[in-house]
């Protein structure tokens, strides 16, 4: 046995876990032990420590196999045990018992949730003479919190018991400091607490065979079943213990979606220190911020590009011990900057059970991940996730989907330094044993739609702007197309519209000819975009807009909403198909708990949230930590908004978004500039201003083409040229447009913004002037978010002249 693991940063030392483990996966065998196994562990804090070798047979369980946990050393908790009777304090020989942090774990949770859970058992004191039994320790732990949110009905039955470390608190600002989970006393909610390793080694056990990672090489698909996926998910971990990987200490991961990206975060937390998620979009400036924030102590980056970012600020990155960039060869050789292949050699000689030991020791309601927020308002903030956070809202929110185990198939493409990502492409799959296929790096710029037809996903997230470029391009090659095609189109849509409507409202009648309309329009649309057996295709991270949602409809493509936050580990409520109302974000994911806080008369308040998804607390932020999370344990979203008779979720605003005018009328911008996009299909983006002003005011900018690398150019979009050709002009270029101001494209984009205001609840609402900006909003221009969403202060700050001469005269 080892007890001082070896391989470990700081010579921290942890005791032997006395089950052992067989490829990584803990071995299960039904033998009851007699006295002469029991074996005294060594070190000074476990000197009057017993521990049994092996599984054992315990009576007090009526002979349920238990296993037997090694401790983190210096925790001490009170011995107990529960069985038929309940939990019972054990009288001991005046000996400090220090166990494992992880307690035994309650069979019924895990029994009601319909999966195996790993059975826990604990270290104990030495027996003596006349202890006849071995008796298991159960304790019903501190690390539990309230078991309903504040204010809402108590479920009956009672708590379960489950493996946690001791916590004072629901929060923490500590990467150390373990959290009070908001474990429910029955249903969703109470499941039984698991750690991304147990997570990972039960889908391992059942679906090992099954694909988990498909990527292309050399133009073919090379794929990693869940076996081998583990395996090198524990290689890499083996690696980052061999590099000096401190407890708790970031990795951060710069690149494109990959195999090596799920393989450096899993290893990563497996080896105990924290996955941390960096923007490709990123400067040097913003890399360095994330990186001295979760005190990395390795960065693993794409290729040059990314690794440029990085040499230029390494300098000033104390805690930095290497770099791994995992694609391409490296343009120059460098100290502490290894290959992927290279990297995962490292850790060949660092022993499995030295990193059974590090895996053992975690546990599930203490750190595991840091996601980093876009920072529109400043540095971006460290979002502690705990394994909890991760384990349980995957499998809550896999099971709210109905998805069955092996038959999940999705494209990932969207940033995984972003939770929605993060989420959908690796933790729900790995919880369902689904395949992840990865998209082309210029998957947004073209080979998205390639890719599709090449997987054919079972679903498929989007967020609003890869949705919005879909239906210009639909529209565009609509407008190419015969006489007789749009009008067959244009009736196929207007049937498929009043379908989906039907089907929404929970009725299955369709109209007449909608089985032509299906067999002609439907089907070929679903196969041109690779959505031919997509059973559900969602939006989030961003507000989309009535006409983009209606556009999918009538095409039978119904796209449900999500909406979440980074603090609540992705998504808090859903639509469905049996749950979805247009503009809505569906209802709450089972278990989780909405509460609306200072409602006004029209029953709009600020969004709160409640369940195991909440976040830990944002990483060295004290104040920030506070100011989110109150006294009751509520998450504070500093969203607007309200439900609807039958409990959907509608966000009306934003408080921090909300416009006061010099009048003094709160005016939430979000849904007059989704009414001028709807009016006006010319324009891109729209940004109501006029905070403290007398009237409000638009930015405008023009849909355009956008060059290889995304980026969105001088040239109008062809439904843009098309619009303005109908109205007499022959401008292709915004520059030419925004010049020239033709008087024919002025008044019609002004009939828009009256219709707009005609639809205005007070004159207060009404947009009194526009201007048309130079260029289109973007990432790489400072005025997107990497999900595409505003971001207001910068737009404020770029454009200050344009708004000011607004309010000039």
């Amino acid at each position: 046995m080892s007890v001082n693991g070896e391989g470990h940063p700081d010579d921290q030392t942890y005791s032997s876990r006395v089950c052992f483990m067989e490829n990584g996966l803990d071995k299960l065998e039904n033998s009851p032990l007699k006295k002469d196994s029991y074996t005294q562990c060594p070190g000074s804090l476990e000197e009057d420590k017993v521990t049994v070798n092996g599984n054992y047979y315990c009576p007090v369980t009526n002979g349920e196999l238990q296993h037997v946990h090694h401790a983190r050393a210096g925790r001490k908790v009170e011995p107990v045990y529960s069985g038929e009777k309940g939990h019972t304090v054990l009288g001991h020989s005046g000996i400090e018992r220090w166990a494992s942090p992880l307690e035994a774990q309650g069979q019924g949770a895990a029994i009601n949730q319909h999966f195996e859970f790993p059975k826990y058992g604990t270290t104990r004191t030495r027996i003596d003479d006349d202890d006849d039994d071995l008796v298991p320790l159960i304790k019903p732990h501190s690390s539990v919190g309230p078991c309903e949110p504040p204010g809402c009905k108590a479920r009956e039955n009672i708590q379960p018991g489950v493996a946690l470390a001791p916590a004072e608190q629901m929060w923490s600002t500590s990467r150390e400091r373990a959290v009070k989970l908001r474990v429910a006393k029955s249903g969703p909610g109470s499941e039984a607490p698991m750690t991304v390793y147990q997570m990972f080694q039960e889908t391992v056990r059942n679906y090992g065979d099954l694909p988990a990672l498909a990527a292309k090489k050399d133009g073919n698909w090379e794929t990693l079943t869940y076996k081998e996926y583990f395996q090198q998910c524990r290689a890499a971990a083996k690696s980052f213990l061999k590099l000096g990987l401190e407890r708790y200490h970031g990795v951060g991961i710069l690149g494109f979606n990959s195999p090596e990206w799920f393989i450096a975060d899993i290893g990563s937390i497996l080896a105990g220190g924290l996955a941390v998620g960096i923007y490709v979009t990123n400067s040097p400036e913003a890399c360095l911020f994330v990186a001295n924030h979760c005190e990395a102590n390795v960065l693993v980056v794409e290729n040059h590009k990314q690794l440029v970012k990085i040499l230029k600020v390494k300098d000033q990155l104390p805690h930095l011990k290497a770099i791994v960039q995992y694609k391409d060869e490296l343009e120059q050789k460098l100290s502490n900057l290894y290959t992927w292949k290279e990297f995962i050699k490292l850790g060949e000689d660092v022993k499995e059970e030295a990193l059974n030991d590090v895996i053992r020791s975690q546990v599930a309601n203490e750190c595991c991940s840091l996601i980093y927020t876009s920072g529109t308002t400043g540095h971006p903030k460290g979002v502690m996730l705990s394994h909890d956070n991760i384990t349980w809202l995957a499998n809550a929110a896999g099971t709210m989907r109905n998805l069955t185990w092996g038959e999940q198939i999705i494209v990932s493409y969207l940033p995984l330094s972003h939770v929605a990502a993060q989420v959908s492409d690796m933790w729900i799959c790995m919880r369902f044993a689904g395949t992840t296929y990865f998209a082309e790096p210029d998957a947004l710029k073209g080979s998205l739609v390639n890719t599709l037809r090449e997987v054919r996903p079972t679903t498929f997230l989007g967020v609003p702007r890869v949705w919005e470029k879909m239906q210009e391009k639909m529209k565009a090659m609509g407008a190419r197309a015969s006489m007789m095609r749009r009008k067959v189109a244009n009736w196929a849509k207007a049937i498929g519209l009043r379908a989906s409507y039907n089907a929404m409202n929970g009725s299955d009648a369709v109209p007449w000819g909608y089985m032509l309309a299906n067999s002609l329009v439907f089907k070929k649309v679903r196969v041109a975009l690779g959505l031919d057996r997509c059973t559900a295709c969602y939006t989030g991270a961003a507000p989309i807009t009535k006409d983009t949602l209606e556009f999918f409809m009538s095409f039978k493509i119904p796209l449900f909403e999500l909406y979440g936050m980074s603090e609540t580990t992705g998504p808090h409520t859903m639509s469905r198909h049996s749950a979805h109302r247009i503009m809505s974000c569906g209802k709450e994911v089972l278990g989780c708990s909405t509460k609306l806080d200072k409602t006004d008369e029209d029953g709009i308040g600020e969004i709160c949230f409640w369940g195991r998804h909440v976040f830990m607390g944002y990483l060295n932020m004290s104040e920030q930590t506070e100011a989110a999370l109150d006294r009751e344990g509520w998450l504070h979203s500093g969203d607007l908004g309200k439900h609807d008779k039958d409990g959907f979720l509608f966000v009306t605003g934003r408080i921090k978004e909300l416009i006061i005018t010099a009048g003094g009328e709160n005016i939430p911008p979000v849904p007059i500039e989704d009414l001028v996009k709807e009016e006006l299909p010319i324009i891109s983006n729209a940004m109501l201003v006029g905070d403290r002003r007398k009237f409000l005011s638009a930015l405008l900018t023009l849909k355009c083409n956008v060059d290889d690398s995304g980026e969105p150019t001088d040239e109008l979009a062809p439904e843009t040229v098309e619009f303005c050709w109908q109205r007499g002009s022959t401008v292709v270029r915004i520059s030419d447009l925004t010049a020239k101001r033709p008087p024919a494209i002025s008044k019609a984009i002004q009939e828009g913004i009256e219709r707009v205001n005609v639809r205005a609840t007070s004159n207060a609402q009404k947009i009194q002037k526009w201007t048309i900006l130079e260029r289109d909003f973007s990432i790489t221009g400072g005025e997107l978010g990497p999900t595409m969403k505003l971001k207001r202060p910068i737009v404020h700050k770029m454009y200050k002249e344009d708004i000011e001469r607004f309010y000039a005269e």
